[in-house]
C-alpha cells in the first residue's frame, strides 16, 4: 500500500520541521494545526511517498503565506431595507479582523435593465446605504472585499453573488396616484351621466332612426322587375271563376198585381247564392 509523510516548517514560529500528525497515511491531504494558522508566518510544506521499504524523496513546495495567497471569501448580507429612494445594506466581514487590518467595501450597483450602467461605492463600514435610487424600481447589487494591512498590502476577495431588491413607493407619489384613479372615477360616472340624459332626452330621435327601413314585398318586387310575370292574371282568373248572383228585393203594396207578376218572372230568370247582394 502506498503510504504519504508531510512535513512542515513555520518560519516566525517554531525554526524546525513539525510532522503534523500526517505520517504514513493513504490520503493526499492533511490539516494544518490550529497553533500554526497564523496568516503571517510563512510556511514551507514537505512530502514524500512510501511503499513498503522504497521511500520517494522528500518535495518541498513554495513558501506560502495566509495573507498573502488565501483566496478571501465573499461578505454575507445579513439584511436589506427598502426606501422609496434608497437600500439600507448590513453585511458580515468573510473573517474576523486583526489589529492594524483594515477592511474596505466595494459595492457595484445598477437598474436592472439591459442598458444600465453599473455604479459603485466604497464604505469601510458593515451598515451601509445605496442612496439617490428611483422609486419602485428593481436594483441589483455585489459586494468585494479589499483587506488592507499595516504592510501596504492590499488584497481583493471575490465578488458576492448579486441581489436585487425593488425600491418602495414615496407617500407623494402614492398620493398622486390616489387622486388620479379618483378623478378619473369621477369622469367616468359624469360620462355616464351625461349618456343616459341624452338618451332619454332624444329617445323619440333614437327611436325613429333606430327603425327598420320600409321594404316592398318580395313577390310585389320580383313583378315590378318583371311585369310579365302571371302572378296578377291568376288573381284575375280566380275573380273571373267565382262569379256571385245579386238578388234585388221589391216591396209592393198588398192587393198589386203587378207587383206580383214582375216577382213570378224574376224567380224564374234569377238564382239565388250563397253569395248575394242585397240591395
Amino acid at each position: 500500500m502506498l503510504y504519504f509523510s508531510f512535513v512542515l516548517h513555520c518560519r516566525g514560529a517554531f525554526n524546525q520541521w513539525d510532522e503534523m500528525n500526517c505520517t504514513r497515511i493513504t490520503q493526499t491531504e492533511c490539516s494544518f494545526p490550529w497553533s500554526l494558522k497564523e496568516r503571517r508566518w510563512t510556511v514551507v510544506l514537505r512530502v514524500r511517498a512510501e511503499l513498503g521499504q522504497v521511500t520517494s524523496d522528500w518535495v518541498e513546495t513554495d513558501p506560502f503565506v495566509a495573507e498573502r495567497n488565501t483566496t478571501i471569501g465573499p461578505p454575507k448580507v445579513n439584511s436589506v431595507t427598502e426606501s422609496s429612494d434608497s437600500l439600507l445594506i448590513s453585511v458580515k466581514p468573510p473573517f474576523g479582523a486583526e489589529a492594524g487590518d483594515f477592511l474596505q467595501y466595494h459595492v457595484s450597483y445598477w437598474e436592472n435593465t439591459t442598458s444600465s450602467t453599473k455604479k459603485a461605492i466604497k464604505t469601510s463600514s458593515t451598515l451601509f446605504k445605496i442612496k439617490s435610487l428611483k422609486e419602485w424600481t428593481l436594483y441589483c447589487f455585489e459586494i468585494q472585499v479589499e483587506l488592507m494591512t499595516h504592510s501596504d498590502l492590499h488584497l481583493f476577495g471575490l465578488q458576492s453573488i448579486p441581489e436585487c431588491y425593488r425600491t418602495k413607493i414615496s407617500e407623494a407619489t402614492r398620493a398622486g396616484y390616489i387622486i388620479l384613479i379618483f378623478v378619473l372615477v369621477l369622469l367616468f360616472v359624469n360620462l355616464v351621466a351625461v349618456g343616459l340624459f341624452l338618451l332619454w332626452r332624444h329617445h323619440k330621435t333614437i327611436k325613429y332612426w333606430s327603425r327598420p327601413p320600409l321594404e316592398i314585398p318580395s313577390h310585389f318586387e320580383e313583378y315590378l322587375k318583371d311585369p310579365s310575370m302571371p302572378v296578377l292574371e291568376v288573381l284575375d282568373n280566380y275573380a273571373e271563376d267565382d262569379p256571385h248572383d245579386s238578388l234585388s228585393v221589391v216591396f209592393c203594396g198588398e192587393g198589386s198585381q203587378a207587383c206580383g207578376s214582375s216577382l213570378d218572372g224574376q224567380a224564374h230568370s234569377h238564382s239565388i247564392s250563397s253569395d248575394s247582394e242585397v240591395t
